[in-house]
């Protein structure tokens, strides 16, 4: 069995500076101040359990906590009320949201304040999506392009588009048609999908036309993670999720004679070698 690892598996550029940013904050920590992080900083339970044994706790901002306590926002960003409520305390903050999630924020609430109505592709119970929403106070989101063309549009008002970062680039240029075509020719599109986002599913794309199965690591929790999932299965080849090796379908697996490797934005480098040790255990002696 062939063993073909993708080249852009394992940590984008946000995850990496926001556990970075815990990092620093973790080891400038004040004498008996506590760090939390508002919800978990990445959507990886591995790494969650390694902050967690290091003394990082989460909250949810719901809260008052003590003055001098350390909050981390994570990667997905927050809700807008929930930043400012944080705000109002006596604690450290420290931004960890990723800059192409920040941008969007931005951008959405540039549009908002023209008085358009949001119309956001992305997975409506996403702590991103949440966040991103609470930019505009008149949206709606949908999950696919039969959810959109279920929806009546009130042809008076004024919409844009934008989308979760993490969402298929594909399937939102189908939606950004649609609109264009059947609502308004000048809606004004957002491209808030991350180029990390697109690169990774373009190489899955580009692996499933060279693989009989393909292994995606990462959180069963995350949703960039899922979709490199769902492009491989779409592709017409076997897709399998697994968080950690244990996780492996080892006999299915050995049926092919070449199988790819990929990860999502949000899985250490850690896993993805051991998973990578395993497969090629497989490998050597299935040759």
């Amino acid at each position: 069995m062939e063993l073909t690892i993708a080249e852009t598996a394992g940590f984008c550029m946000g995850v990496d500076m926001a556990l970075h940013k815990l990092d620093n904050a973790l080891s400038s920590l004040p004498q008996n101040a506590c760090i939390y992080t508002l919800g978990p900083i990445i959507h990886n339970p591995q790494v969650l359990a390694r902050y967690k044994s290091q003394g990082v706790l989460q909250t949810d901002g719901s809260l008052p906590l003590k003055a001098g306590d350390v909050v981390v926002i994570r990667a997905h960003g927050i809700p807008k009320n929930i930043q400012q409520a944080l705000e109002a305390q006596k604690i450290s903050i420290v931004d960890a949201t990723c800059p192409k999630v920040k941008k969007a924020q931005i951008l959405i609430q540039r549009q908002a304040a023209q008085n358009k109505h949001l119309l956001l592709f992305g997975e409506r119970d996403h702590p991103e999506v949440r966040g991103l929403v609470s930019y505009a106070p008149e949206h709606t989101i949908f999950e696919s392009l039969e959810e959109l063309q279920n929806m009546v549009i009130d042809c008076a008002q004024t919409y844009f588009l934008a989308a979760q970062t993490t969402q298929d680039r594909e399937i939102f240029n189908a939606i950004e048609e649609y609109l264009t075509v059947r609502v308004d020719a000048d809606m004004t599109i957002l491209d808030t999908i991350c180029m990390a986002t697109k690169d990774r599913q373009e190489e899955v794309r580009e692996l499933s036309r060279k693989v009989e199965g393909l292994v995606v690591v990462g959180g069963k929790n995350s949703g960039n993670t899922r979709r490199l999932a769902q492009i491989a299965q779409e592709a017409g080849i076997y897709a399998v999720h697994v968080e950690t090796a244990d996780e492996l379908p080892l006999a299915e697996l050995a049926r092919f004679k070449h199988i790819g490797l990929t990860a999502g934005a949000s899985t250490p480098s850690w896993i993805i070698q051991d998973v990578a040790q395993v497969l090629q255990k497989v490998e050597s002696e299935t040759s």
